[in-house]
């Protein structure tokens, strides 16, 4: 009888610890269907009485008339500025209110990154390196919205993005190793020329396929959320890249995760040779948002206030409301989309000479400088010379040093190497040891590789 009384009492506690158990796991079911789901929570309560639409898939009203919504529906999302042209602030509760060293900074990187796209892009032109993608007359959108950000943000590019990692402190010396693909290339020479990336500066490495960081970026700033780092993602983009089936997917989870993510897009004019007539028939990349549940903006890309203003107001509330933002940065590439492409095919030099001449980023910003005495005609011969010299000599530096040791072409897959990769390299051996006069591997580092 007492053994029997003991098996009850044991069973007992059996059931409570399982269904204790139990109602644990719903708890938590519960508490991480809530995390997911919040915007759903938010709808009002189901009330089959109201004569109004009750359908879970859009909120509206019914109508009796049959009319199509126009694509014109908005006359145009206006494009937010803080300087007109000649750097004159129009509405001086819109100045960001930076300090002389803050905007000396702003100009001096402008215009270094200016340099650094000539000398690079001549070093093409000349055989020196394979390829290149200056970033001329966009450096308004660059230096704004890096400006605006925590360091700790991260960072996905496109391709025309350096001044961004110039203005987190990239050194010119890794520039141009990147550029050159010699031993200090922080990718170890496997990238083309203009991919760039750096862990340290939380700047994601460039990839060539068109519009692959956006569902990428989504992901990470999910990621930040989850760990509630009070951290955002910025993801820059051109208009081109907007066309393509990943932002479609970015720019949705971005907006049901509610993510802390700020979509960047240059819309420059140009995809390659598809000028935006041809690219889309709406009103630009910033109407698209409201689509997809997101807080959008337009603003003059060539005003590097404007787009100051607009990612850290964008950044801040990414952050604090745990929601996506769409910027989208109207601006003009004035040089030739790369090396590749020859852009008098598909546009003329008075169209190119305008945006060169009438309407540029760094003249506008040293406009606003000369204005108010913080930069001179001597400060801007000095500050030229200066830095043209220092790219020079970092890209002297560069050219002289080794390629990195062959078999990092193998490397950096598999923790170690396997059988087939092991093949590979002895191939690769037999093969250049053949035809020796065809590769000079004195001009590569013969440093041991450690595993």
């Amino acid at each position: 009888m007492a053994a029997v009384k003991s098996m009850n009492k044991l069973y007992g506690v059996c059931v409570h610890a399982a269904r204790r158990t139990a109602g644990l796991k719903a708890s938590r079911l519960l508490q991480h269907r809530a995390f997911r789901v919040g915007a759903v929570q938010r709808q009002q309560p189901f009330d089959s009485s109201l004569e109004k639409p009750q359908f879970p898939g859009a909120s509206a009203e019914f109508v009796d008339h049959l009319e199509f919504i126009q694509p014109n529906v908005i006359s145009g999302i206006p494009v937010y500025r803080v300087m007109d042209r000649q750097g004159n602030i129009i509405d001086p509760s819109q100045d960001p209110q930076l300090s002389k060293e803050q905007v000396l900074n702003f100009y001096q990187k402008m215009t270094l990154l200016n340099t650094m796209d000539r000398i690079l892009y001549e070093s093409q032109r000349q055989g020196r390196i394979s390829f290149y993608m200056t970033n001329y007359g966009e450096e308004g959108t660059h230096i704004g919205s890096a400006a605006a950000l925590d360091p700790e943000d991260i960072v996905f590019g496109q391709y025309r993005e350096a001044g961004v990692l110039m203005y987190r402190g990239f050194p010119l010396d890794m520039f141009m190793a990147q550029c050159y693909a010699n031993v200090d290339d922080l990718g170890k020479g496997r990238q083309m020329p203009v991919h760039y990336g750096s862990k340290d500066l939380n700047f994601v490495t460039i990839s060539s396929p068109l519009a692959t960081q956006i569902p990428q970026a989504a992901g990470a700033a999910y990621a930040l959320k989850r760990e509630n780092m009070n951290r955002a993602v910025i993801c820059y983009f051109g208009e081109g890249a907007a066309s393509e089936g990943d932002a479609h997917a970015g720019f949705n989870f971005s907006a049901t995760l509610e993510c802390p993510i700020i979509f960047f897009c240059r819309n420059n004019g140009y995809a390659i040779s598809t000028p935006t007539n041809e690219q889309y028939r709406g009103d630009g990349i910033a109407a698209r948002g409201p689509g997809y549940g997101m807080l959008s903006i337009r603003v003059d890309g060539n005003d590097v206030f404007a787009v100051y203003n607009a990612t850290k107001e964008a950044r801040r509330r990414a952050v604090a409301e745990n929601q996506p933002f769409l910027i989208e940065a109207m601006t003009y590439r004035i040089g030739h989309h790369s090396t590749s492409d020859d852009s008098s095919a598909y546009r003329s030099v008075d169209e190119v000479n305008y945006w060169d001449k009438q309407d540029h980023p760094i003249s506008r910003l040293r406009h606003y400088m000369t204005a108010r005495n913080w930069w001179s005609e001597d400060d801007e011969k000095s500050w030229r010379k200066q830095s043209r010299k220092t790219v020079m000599e970092a890209f002297e530096r560069a050219e002289k040093r080794l390629k990195p040791n062959i078999e990092l072409m193998f490397t950096d897959v598999y923790k170690e190497m396997t059988p087939n990769l092991n093949k590979q390299r002895d191939a690769m051996w037999r093969h250049m040891k053949q035809y020796k006069e065809h590769y000079p591997i004195e001009l590569f580092d013969k440093e041991p590789i450690s595993q």
